[in-house]
Parts: C-alpha cells; structure tokens; sequence
C-alpha cells in the first residue's frame, strides 16, 4: 500500500511531527487531512552546509515540506486562514526553506477569515466557567459555518464578484447574532481580492491531484493533526477540536477510500498531556505534573500554553487503537522519565467498584472515576544517546513491553531526545 497515516493517540502534541519529517524523506507526498492552524508541530532539523540545528514550527503547512522532495498538500477536509498560510509559509522561507513548485492547497478547502476568530473569542466568553480552551484560531466558527452550508470555499475566491456578495452575507449573520463587533467587511473584500491572486498557483484540486500520483506509484505520507481524544466524535465532546482527527477523517479529508491506505501509526507520549479545558483522569497536580512541564517543555508550539500533565493513560490509548486500528506505535519523549525512580500507568477506570468497559462519553461519569495504577520501576540513567533498542536500559524495556502487551500493537519507533537523530527503531513484523 502507498498511503501511510500517522495520528495522535492521546491529546495531541505527542509528537508527531518528528516521525513525519523521519518518515517523510522516503516519502513524495506530504498531507494535511483535518483541521487548521491550531495545531502546530515543532521539528529539529539540521540545515545547510554546516548542518546547523534548526527549529521549524508548522502550524497549518504540512510538516513533510523539510525534505526538499517532499510535495506538501493541504486537503479538503482543512480549514484555511489565507493570511495564516502565508505567514508561515514566509517564516519558513525566510528560514532556508524553500518550498516553491511543491505546496499545494485543495480548491475544496474552506476559508477561516478573522470575523471568524473574532467569534471564537466572543462563543467562549458566552461559555465562561465552562470554557472549552480553544486557540481561538476560528476553526470552530469555520467548520460551524460549513456544516450549516454557509460556508466559503478556497475556490469561491476566484468568483471577485460572487465572493463578496456571499462574504457580506455571512458577515451580516454574524452581527445578527453576537451584535455589531468591530471588523471591516469592505476592506476584507478588497484585502481577499488580493490575497486570491496570490494563492492561486498553490491551488489544485486535491483529489485529481492525489489520485494521479498514486496511480503512479508514489507514496502518500498522511499527517493528521491534534488527535483521537479531540475527534469531534470520538473524543472527550465537548473538550475537542471541531474535525474528524480519527482514520475516518483522514478518508473524508483527502478522498481516498480505506483500501489504500496500508500503514497507520499512533503516536503516544510516554506519559499524558492536553492543552485547554476538559476531563484528564491520570493529570497529576504535584511534582510529578511538574517534571513532566519542565524536563519535557510542555508549552505549546502554536499558543504557547503550558499543558497539563499526567501519568501514561492506557485506558485512553487502547480506546484511541480501537477506532484507529494502530499496526504499530511510536513511544515519544520516553527521555522524559529518566530521572524517576518509579513510573504509574493507568490500566483501568473504576466507578463505585466496577471497572469501565472502555472510555465513558458521559463527561459527569469520568468525573466519578478512580484510576488504577501499575507502578513499574524507573531506569534513573539517560537515554539521550542511545542508538538502538538493545541498548536502553533493561527498566526501560520492560516500560515499553508492559505498553505493548496491554495495547496488543508492537512499538517500531521510540524518541529519546528532541532532534531527527534522537529515534531509536525496534524491529517488529506489520501484517502489511
């Protein structure tokens, strides 16, 4: 199979730009399937002549972009702030990286545009105590719109005149309903018309595109953004992102059917983060909460928020596995826990006794959860420079075979530092 999809099991920030930049060199098309720029991923790459370390940060362009072979497509099922997408796409260049004949953005896409984000702000002012924590990017707003039909598509901007007339009318709704917020709706107009004819030789439509090249016979890299736990179905509604993060929306996203798609790869933390408001049953309060922020940076690549942190959830990853059908993990930041003498794992919710068949959608009974832990012993040395599985520390093994035993999905990939060069590869046998 051609096509493979990397996704976060857990919260997202997990870590999975790493694995898509690594996996991304044997690569020729690069994919963002789902949401917009709230998601950000921060890769460590060496640059030019004198491989000097560079940080890039992508928020909405697909990571793949630092292998200079690498084509990048934005799919449909992508929400996009044009002035956004140029932003970054300057900062990249301005970095080194140049990224033209090779970016491309679906004409199917829909638009995010700052009336948008002006009402991501005002929906969760109206929430107030019950705050979901969004990055107040818009992508709420924006998939709102587009599940009610009134939503404007990148090919909408071409049609100058048609634009305008469907803009002013979704700027008026939205007066209609938060009251007359300052924005400029004319100088928007005038503002879009410019900022089409520039986008335009970036846009493609996304379906042909794909299909044509693998009917060719290049490889597919799909990178989807936030993860199981935001899906707008499956994650911890309402705490979630407004896309389908899951395998399905990576189908919907691109329209390609299942059948192509030959590998999928979770990604998981070596313990458990989230951004924002929501339940977190394994969040740790205390020192423990603490490490995690600090040795592991836990700020976040697009708001900047420290997260919120915990031990490893499992009862959330297999839950994540079975909707997303993991042939394999990655075990990300697992360096993260060298200095513990101990490590807790989440194995099980029980309620009033009885243990939970699986993760609950009723928010008001994981509230009522306790977990149960297994405590497992810590390595206390540093993995940082370890090379190969045999090598980690025989603590560190058995962390890792408890993780695959209870999951039943093997672990190929485990990160030991932040740069390309800190991922350590086990062998395991994929059934594709």
């Amino acid at each position: 199979m051609s096509v493979t999809v990397v996704l976060g099991t857990q919260w997202g920030d997990e870590g999975k730009g790493k694995l898509v930049d690594i996996l991304a060199a044997d690569i020729d098309i690069c994919a963002r399937c789902a949401g917009g720029n709230n998601a950000g991923h921060t890769i460590v790459v060496p640059i030019g002549p004198d491989n000097v370390k560079t940080t890039f940060a992508f928020h909405l362009l697909p990571s793949g972009l630092v292998h200079p072979k690498c084509t990048g497509i934005i799919g449909s099922g992508v929400v996009i702030h044009v002035p956004s997408f140029f932003a970054e796409l300057d900062a990249l260049e301005a970095q080194g990286l140049d990224c033209t004949g090779r970016l491309f953005i679906s004409d199917r896409a829909h638009l995010v545009f700052d009336f948008h984000q002006i009402v991501d702000g005002l929906k969760e002012v109206e929430l107030g105590g019950s705050s979901i924590g969004t990055t107040k990017k818009g992508i709420g707003p924006a998939y709102s719109s587009k599940a009610s039909r009134s939503g404007l598509r990148v090919h909408h901007l071409f049609d100058h005149d048609t634009f305008a007339e469907k803009f002013r009318k979704i700027v008026e709704g939205r007066f209609k309903r938060y009251g007359h917020f300052e924005y400029d709706t004319e100088g928007e107009i005038i503002r879009y018309k410019v900022l089409a004819e520039r986008l335009r030789p970036y846009v493609v439509d996304s379906v042909v595109y794909i299909h044509n090249a693998l009917s060719e016979g290049k490889k597919l890299l799909v990178e989807g953004a936030n993860a199981l736990m935001l899906d707008i179905d499956f994650g911890t509604y309402p705490y979630v992102t407004s896309s389908s993060t899951a395998i399905g929306g990576v189908c919907t996203g691109l329209g390609i059917p299942p059948k192509l798609i030959g590998t999928t790869i979770g990604v998981m933390k070596a313990y458990t983060t989230r951004v924002g408001g929501g339940p977190f049953p394994s969040e740790q309060l205390n020192e423990i909460g603490t490490h995690f922020q600090e040795v592991g940076q836990e700020y976040g690549t697009t708001t900047g928020r420290r997260r919120r942190c915990g031990w490893l959830d499992l009862v959330v990853v297999k839950y994540s596995s079975f909707i997303n059908g993991y042939d394999c993990l990655n075990l990300t930041k697992l360096d993260v826990l060298d200095d513990l003498a101990e490590i807790k794992v989440a194995v099980k919710y029980v309620v009033d006794g009885k243990e939970l068949a699986g993760f609950p959608a009723n928010l008001e009974l994981l509230h009522k959860v306790e977990v149960a832990y297994v405590t497992l012993p810590g390595w206390k040395k540093s993995i940082a420079q370890v090379t190969a599985f045999a090598d980690l520390p025989e603590n560190c093994k058995k962390y890792i075979s408890f993780i695959e035993e209870f999951l039943n999905v093997p672990v190929q990939w485990i990160g030991v530092g932040p740069g390309r060069e800190n991922m350590v590869k086990k062998e395991v046998k994929l059934l594709n």
